[in-house]
């Protein structure tokens, strides 16, 4: 449903950017920049007159890996259906969080709880929204969702840098992120109320063994309150629409 939005929403940019209308509200060229930054949109300004084919969203999943301290980060993710598997591995003691849409559960092995004998799923219903933030905090789920807010997404300039403020929805509702971007229109900073969470973004690059034009953070920090949670420096980072997926347990949904 979301990637449906968000494809309607880049027809609605193409249309109203063609031919650099002088009349485009900021909102529009800020959203189209910060989306070009990065390389997650494929535009096609083509057409004749009022004919303009839609850009095409190329970022759906994703997986990264990096370092904090001594824990080796493993983070699987997508965007249709809104999913993240977080693999955390320090001192030989591996931690499996998993996320997908109104779900949240812990992992003693990736795919436990799905057939018989495999490994434990348990539910974690109290972390679905953090979880899911973590999702929608990362530069690619900024443009998503605030492309998705539509109108209700302002555009504004604070020191000199642009910051685009939007509400979240469904389970993250209540939620309101706010985003600035550098010169070159890339997430530097998101921060998050209530809760004040603040994600940090900085050297970015084509991160992919394949490369695919699509850039990432080399160095991703966050903070709660002032302090920081967490530091993790970027070693690879695949973009390309790995093959993932993100079946939740029977244990976790309560079906039979």
């Amino acid at each position: 449903m979301l990637r449906m939005m968000f494809s309607t929403m880049l027809a609605a940019l193409a249309i109203q950017s063609a031919g650099g209308q002088s009349g485009a509200p900021d909102r529009v060229k800020v959203l189209r920049a910060a989306a070009d930054a990065l390389g997650m949109v494929r535009w096609a300004d083509i057409g004749n007159g009022g004919t303009v084919l839609p850009g095409i969203d190329v970022v759906n999943t994703m997986e990264f890996q990096g370092t904090s301290g001594q824990t080796e980060y493993h983070v699987a993710l997508g965007y249709n259906p809104a999913a993240m598997r977080v693999e955390m591995i320090r001192a030989g003691q591996q931690t499996i969080q998993t996320v997908r849409e109104n779900y949240a559960w812990n992992e003693s092995e990736i795919g436990a709880g799905l057939t018989p004998g495999k490994g434990t799923a348990t539910p974690a219903a109290a972390a679905l929204k953090d979880r899911l933030l973590q999702l929608w905090i990362l530069p690619y789920g900024v443009v998503k969702a605030a492309l998705a807010a539509g109108e209700k997404t302002s555009v504004s300039v604070e020191n000199g840098a642009t910051v685009i403020t939007f509400p979240l929805s469904g389970q993250l509702a209540g939620t309101t992120m706010k985003a600035t971007l550098d010169s070159k229109n890339l997430v530097t900073k998101v921060e998050t109320l209530p809760g004040n969470l603040v994600a940090e973004y900085s050297g970015y690059a084509d991160h992919g063994e394949v490369l695919s034009d699509i850039l990432s953070p080399g160095h991703i920090i966050q903070k709660q309150g002032g302090r920081t949670t967490l530091d993790i420096q970027i070693k690879a980072w695949e973009a390309n629409n790995p093959y993932l997926v993100f079946p939740v347990p029977k244990n976790v949904t309560g079906s039979k």
